[in-house]
């Protein structure tokens, strides 16, 4: 018996459509000239519509049949799955990855969703070449859809793992109907979970920026210990970093660490009386605004000219990273430190190749998210995935399970008491002075 859809890298990718789509096939097809759709599902013994149904660019009405297309073949529904030898280990059998994202065409969450997908999927065909199979099913779960009728389904109850949701409204029925079946479920992105507290079959990789704050302002203070923080305030009152600069306050209150207080708009003179010239500077902005981070740069600038003996490093906030290319001399001349969960540095060669794959596969570039969602999706597939077949359902996600060096998303998952698993993994990406870029785990 046939067994279910493996590695779809071609056209169920064009998933611009809001029904559900369930990988189910075995083979793609590259259309020959003069086919047609009713004449290549007749000779491989399945309906136009199920044609129709595994390939959702299909269901367009300005849909045209080309020569070269690659199309998928599904299986015949009347098929029974025949379950190999070993089913009930995941080591020994195809991982079942279920994904139920937003996978559609009609805002920027399902465009995203679907560049995230696409990336799970590239981690499946990697893995294939380590001897791991991955059987792939996949559901269109655009916000406000009920989620029961996608976990009716009989393929959902056999997935391993689940990536999703992306909205919080779905984590009630999500969660409950993981916990039922022993399902691992990934939360890949930022999203309200309480059942983490409860479920332990739940993984949430995504850290939000004040979840962080009581580890980062202890690591700050622990880190530049020997340093003089100048803390500056940016007039921001729509910032969200003000809850930061006020516990790192208190910190170093705690501390007995001297610092000081000054503004952006404040008098180059004045500005200059915040430094100490004994010891190296760490200078703090309670703002992540691009323009405030420009305005910095300037008046470090000018302290330095007229300051020769006032050393000073950075200290940012990961929305930096996003100008990264733009800034990236600033970022080593002023010896910057950025906390973030992810670094797209730690293997420029493989992000290249991704991204060469990633066109080829799907006749377009990445689009410029940062970080880069595909990439994204890739290392989560690729260490989750990776994880089941060596540990099966014991795994646990944390650290030195396996030897894995990210593209560009560490993840270290710790358990939440006796509820699910949240990835830990934060650093500073340090910009050098000399040129070089360190990454320093906290």
């Amino acid at each position: 018996m046939t067994r279910l859809f493996r590695y779809l890298l071609a056209s169920s990718l064009l998933i611009f459509a809001c029904g559900t789509i369930v990988a189910q096939s075995v083979k793609t097809h590259k259309v020959k000239k003069g086919e047609t759709i009713y004449g290549i599902a007749h000779a491989n013994g399945i309906s136009e519509s199920q044609l129709r149904s595994a390939n959702p660019g299909m269901e367009r009405s300005d849909y045209v049949l080309k020569k070269g297309d690659k199309i998928i073949i599904p299986s015949p529904q009347s098929a029974e799955v025949e379950e190999p030898m070993g089913a009930d280990d995941v080591r020994q059998r195809p991982i079942r990855m279920g994904v139920m994202l937003p996978l559609h065409d009609i805002n920027g969450d399902g465009r995203r969703m679907v560049e995230y997908y696409r990336g799970l999927l590239m981690a499946c065909d990697s893995l294939k070449h380590e001897g791991i199979s991955v059987d792939v099913y996949a559901w269109n779960t655009p916000e406000g859809a009920d989620l029961l009728p996608t976990l009716q389904n009989a393929n959902a109850g056999r997935c391993d793992i689940i990536f999703g949701p992306l909205y919080s409204k779905q984590m009630d029925q999500l969660s409950q109907f993981c916990n039922e079946h022993g399902t691992m479920l990934v939360i890949p992105f930022s999203i309200t979970a309480p059942q983490l507290s409860t479920n332990s079959h739940l993984f949430q990789v995504y850290q939000s920026f004040d979840g962080q704050v009581p580890t980062l302002s202890r690591r700050f203070a622990e880190w530049f210990k020997d340093y003089h923080p100048v803390i500056v305030d940016c007039d921001d009152s729509n910032s969200t970093k003000g809850g930061f600069t006020s516990a790192l306050r208190k910190e170093l209150d705690s501390r007995s660490m001297n610092y000081s207080l000054t503004s952006l708009k404040s008098a180059n003179s004045m500005f200059a009386s915040a430094f100490s010239t004994q010891k190296s500077n760490v200078v703090v902005l309670n703002s992540s605004r691009t323009t405030d981070m420009d305005v910095i740069f300037v008046k470090l600038k000018d302290l330095q000219a007229s300051n020769a003996n006032i050393k000073v490093s950075l200290f940012g906030y990961t929305e930096w990273l996003a100008q990264a290319d733009v800034q990236q001399a600033n970022f080593h001349k002023y010896d910057t430190y950025i906390p973030a969960p992810y670094f797209p540095g730690f293997s420029p060669y493989l992000a290249k190749r991704l991204a060469q794959k990633y066109h080829s596969n799907f006749h377009q570039d990445m689009s410029p998210f940062t970080p880069p969602l595909a990439i994204t999706g890739f290392d989560h597939a690729f260490y989750f995935l990776r994880g089941l077949h060596k540990y099966g359902k014991t795994f646990d996600g944390a650290a030195g399970r396996f030897n894995y060096l990210p593209v560009q998303t560490p993840l270290k998952f710790e358990r939440m008491g006796n509820g699910g698993y949240q990835n830990r993994a934060f650093m500073f990406v340090h910009y050098k002075p000399g040129g070089q870029i360190d990454t320093v785990n906290y």
